[in-house]
């Protein structure tokens, strides 16, 4: 996988409001519901997020920058030597050769080796309850914990303002229900202590990244909900109580009468739950929907005493 910065197409110090306004662009031109019949559009769309997931948490970053992890989340090996390689508890040790140390074998126990550092810094190491022991009275740093795993969980526009349970399938089948938190947005990540992969010290954690999928009527706007409504000619003009669709489900709207299209009305509460608990507002714009071919409708406007006479574009200046 290439640098997690140039699969991003950021610098290596960019802001993370840099790499958020980067990744939602590729998200944009590379989600599979907009590339079903292109594999590498996908395949793409995986690597940006994993880029994403791992350089908007401050502390992989951090690893990362420091050469600790790789561009898939997993620590690198010391001394150099792949996955492939010796693991810690398969009993690998040294291999001497006739100029001295030459590489690991596998089989029987690992020597102390101690001696061998003593050796090449002059005596320096103190010994802190065996293994490599202490350089320069530094303590011996506890075992690594293991590697997180890292998921994508698609939630509704509906779950999402209303802040429903999910359900998540982490590696091996195990299945998870959490709680989306307050405030909760595209890219918002939830961390599940112990759930990520096995190590010496302890597991790591499952990093779940949730992606609020797109709704064919509904739009988000901050808190808030917004809605396009049709209503009749005979709805706007002489009013009445239409039937709405909310996140929560239908309600009934009064439409005052003489409405005209773009005329904005709320329902209270009817929006995404903000991260102080409140929660936001649902805003609905009337688009009038004029029958076509209504000979009668015509027949009445040619005859209406009002037809011509006021400007509606007047606040334009025009």
């Amino acid at each position: 996988m290439a640098d997690l910065y140039s699969e991003l197409g950021v610098a290596r110090g960019a802001s993370e409001a840099d790499i958020k306004k980067a990744y939602r662009k590729l998200a944009k031109e590379l989600h599979p519901d907009r590339n079903k019949d292109n594999p590498k559009a996908t395949e793409r769309f995986s690597k940006v997020t994993q880029a994403y997931d791992i350089l908007t948490d401050k502390d992989k970053r951090a690893q990362y920058d420091r050469g600790e992890i790789d561009e898939e989340g997993n620590p690198r090996s010391p001394f150099g030597y792949g996955r492939g390689g010796p693991q810690p508890g398969s009993g690998g040790g040294f291999r001497s050769g006739p100029g001295g140390f030459s590489g690991f074998e596998t089989g029987g126990e690992a020597p102390d080796l101690s001696d061998l550092f003593e050796g090449l810094f002059g005596g320096a190491q103190r010994r802190s309850g065996g293994g490599f022991g202490n350089f320069g009275g530094a303590r011996r740093p506890p075992p690594a914990k293991g590697a997180d795993a890292l998921y994508r969980l698609p939630v509704s526009f509906q779950d999402a303002a209303t802040l429903a349970d999910q359900r998540v399938t982490l590696g091996g089948g195990k299945t998870v229900d959490i709680k989306l938190p307050k405030g909760v947005e595209e890219g918002t990540k939830i961390r599940l202590a112990g759930q990520g992969q096995p190590g010496p010290g302890a597991n790591g954690d499952a990093i779940v990244t949730i992606s609020i999928q797109p709704h064919r009527f509904f739009r988000r706007d901050g808190d808030d909900v917004r809605l396009d409504l049709p209503v009749s000619l005979d709805e706007a003009v002489l009013g009445g109580k239409v039937k709405v669709p909310t996140v929560d489900g239908a309600v009934m709207l009064s439409i005052p009468k003489g409405s005209s299209s773009g005329k904005v009305l709320r329902l209270k509460g009817k929006g995404f739950t903000a991260k102080t608990g409140a929660r936001g507002d649902q805003l609905v714009t009337l688009m009038v929907d004029l029958p076509v071919g209504d000979a009668a409708l015509s027949e009445f406007v040619e005859g209406w005493p009002g037809k011509g006479k006021g400007n509606p574009r007047a606040g334009l200046g025009v």
